[in-house]
């Protein structure tokens, strides 16, 4: 499965018009579209960095919607104060312990690997770092997008609750930095995020 996320960088006073214009507008043109899945995003409330992503059944079907969504989007992203950035990924790992909530928070990294190493990362993800994300407590559901063209990876972390993320810090912390160094990846930014929408909709991909 594949997915296109769109970032803006907005004012933060507008985030509650950007998540309802996303609400209202951008994911009733989104579930006219074939093969779109579903649709998440994540709003930082103190810098108004905003990330949309909507979840595809086929590279083909991802790109066909670019265009015919773009107007609905662009005006979305003015609501939010920004100019969208677009970027589009392979589902590599999808995995959910439990449904996510109100309240839930997003860790997420952006890394960059090897393109020759991609296919050791996502098995490392897999094997090592899924099975520690489950063992902490209040961990929701844990995902991986790559792009096997550039080597740019993310992970996407989410918990019960800001207190359920920031108890389990430390743990995080180590994991990454192991998980980094034995993967032979660049460390390139992490961020912790609101999930405002929570309707992806992506099956279990382990």
């Amino acid at each position: 499965m594949y997915a296109r996320t769109t970032t803006v960088w907005g004012r933060p006073g507008s985030i509650d018009d950007g998540i309802a214009s996303i609400r209202g507008a951008v994911m009733p043109e989104l579930q006219k579209m074939h093969g779109f899945v579903g649709l998440s995003l994540l709003a930082d409330r103190e810098s108004g960095r905003c990330i949309a992503t909507s979840a595809w059944q086929s590279e083909d079907d991802m790109r066909a919607s670019g265009p015919l969504i773009r107007e609905v989007r662009d005006r979305a992203a003015q609501t939010l104060g920004g100019a969208p950035e677009i970027a589009e990924w392979e589902i590599a790992v999808m995995h959910r312990d439990h449904d996510s909530a109100e309240g839930t928070c997003v860790r997420v990294g952006w890394a960059k690997v090897d393109p020759a190493r991609m296919d050791a990362g996502i098995d490392l993800f897999k094997d090592s770092v899924l099975p520690a994300f489950e063992e902490l407590e209040g961990h929701c559901s844990a995902s991986l997008m790559v792009n096997r063209h550039t080597g740019l990876v993310v992970v996407s972390t989410a918990f019960d609750s800001a207190d359920a993320l920031h108890r389990t810090m430390g743990k995080l912390d180590t994991l990454r930095d192991d998980t980094v160094a034995e993967a032979g990846a660049e460390m390139l930014e992490e961020c912790d995020f609101e999930l405002a929408i929570a309707h992806l909709r992506v099956p279990e991909l382990v």
